[in-house]
């Protein structure tokens, strides 16, 4: 199924808080996806992933950043 969810974390080590969230949408039976995005290192594949989300079909995305 193709994902309607984007789960961004800064880095991996965000992963044990945003467990949960994907746990939850398990629970709920919505696809996600999960990516390591960074904002402050890598601040190009952040504005290309922004670009490109909703044509791919990515309604919400869930970041572990502030």
């Amino acid at each position: 199924m193709k994902p309607i969810v984007s789960i961004i974390m800064g880095s991996a080590s965000d992963w044990k808080v945003m467990e949960k969230a994907a746990n939850q949408l398990n629970e709920f039976k919505i696809p996600f996806e999960i990516n390591a995005l960074s904002a402050h290192r890598t601040p190009d594949e952040v504005e290309k992933f922004a670009r490109e989300a909703a044509p791919r079909g990515i309604k919400v995305a869930v970041s572990s950043q502030l």
